[in-house]
């Protein structure tokens, strides 16, 4: 069996979670290391430190897979002076490839703040704050005969997945004129001769980041000489990309009970939470990591509780009594998507050894 290399990996997990869709002041990607190495083993972590980097080379793991990236801004020189420069020096010199997946992974529906919500025990899954203008609508025109062929091949594209549905198109049926000049080879009719011919309109909605594959697609499966077809960029939210998540308790919980349980599914030493409501809780937003900037969304969506970490003293002030803030921290709020990741990757690729790294990488500690 041919084995797998880092880009197979990589583009692998970018299926998963597309880095079309990290933020704009993210790193996520491949930051050391050739796409073209053949893989002897991944080590999956939460964080890249130097001790991280050594327990890959005892694993003789040479792929680290990492949420958050070492390296956020540009390093204007390597001389080991700070840990960052430290860990990228020492990956380097030892041939090993990092790649981090971070906020693309945190604004998949599949990702981190799903992963939070399975913890914790909740349903009726929705994103918090979806984003907008990541989708695109293609119309093409279709000789009825081949309508169905070439819709098939644009859903293999990945076009016409709407929710948990996919293969969704829209169809109507018509007559399509044209005249082939001399130098055209037609599908359909002959040179200097006006054709008339049922054809299909066919509407489908795709990921704007896929848009090379879906054109491609076209191209390929329809039997035109030339192609007539139109692309929109669509301004809708995608329900399946965003900031945070709501779910649902399966029964209201005295918010005492609530803070039990999260303690307990999420491994908690400690929570930082705001006053207590005076009213059973059932519904939950979440967001893993970084998360006040969404207190507002949370109170909007009529959450009781928000979880979500990195809270600064004033900001706590905002919740106003409207929801209870539970600050759980960063490091723990994340550190399950270790489990996420070596899932994704055991299922895909049996042949070598996906490890979860043993490595503590949270630089808080508590008495």
């Amino acid at each position: 069996m041919p084995s797998s290399t880092v880009k197979d990996i990589t583009q692998y997990l970018e299926s998963i979670a597309p880095r079309a869709y990290q933020e704009n002041y993210d790193n996520a990607g491949l930051i050391t290391g050739s796409p073209n190495d053949d893989v002897t083993g991944v080590l999956v972590t939460l964080d890249c430190t130097e001790d991280v980097v050594q327990e890959a080379i005892a694993a003789k793991c040479n792929l680290i897979v990492a949420h958050h990236p070492i390296v956020f801004k540009g390093l204007k020189k390597l001389t080991g002076v700070n840990y960052v420069e430290r860990t990228v020096i020492k990956a380097i010199r030892n041939n090993i490839s990092i790649y981090a997946i971070h906020t693309n992974l945190d604004n998949v529906h599949t990702g981190v703040n799903r992963r939070i919500c399975e913890k914790i025990g909740l349903t009726n899954l929705r994103v918090l704050v979806p984003k907008k203008d990541t989708l695109m609508k293609l119309v093409t025109f279709i000789p009825s005969q081949q309508a169905e062929q070439v819709l098939e091949a644009l859903y293999g594209a990945g076009a016409g997945q709407i929710g948990n549905y996919s293969n969704c198109s829209f169809t109507l049926e018509g007559t399509g004129t044209f005249k082939p000049n001399e130098s055209a080879n037609p599908h359909i009719g002959k040179a200097l001769t006006q054709e008339f011919v049922k054809e299909t309109r066919a509407e489908v909605i795709f990921p704007a980041h896929a848009e090379g594959r879906v054109m491609e697609a076209l191209r390929k499966a329809h039997p035109y000489e030339e192609v007539a077809y139109y692309l929109t960029a669509l301004s809708n939210e995608n329900q399946e990309v965003g900031s945070g998540m709501t779910g649902e308790l399966e029964a209201p919980l005295e918010p005492i009970e609530f803070l039990k349980r999260l303690k307990t599914s999420m491994d908690l030493s400690v929570v930082r939470h705001t006053r207590l409501l005076d009213k059973p809780v059932q519904k939950i937003a979440v967001c893993g990591g970084s998360g006040s900037f969404l207190l507002p969304q949370a109170i909007q969506s009529g959450a009781q509780f928000y979880v979500s970490a990195d809270f600064k003293y004033h900001e706590f002030f905002d919740a106003e009594d409207r929801i209870t803030i539970a600050d759980i921290g960063h490091y723990e709020s994340e550190v399950f998507t270790k489990d996420l990741l070596v899932e994704v990757l055991t299922k895909k690729f049996p042949t070598f050894a996906i490890n979860f790294s043993r490595t503590v990488t949270n630089p808080i500690s508590y008495l």
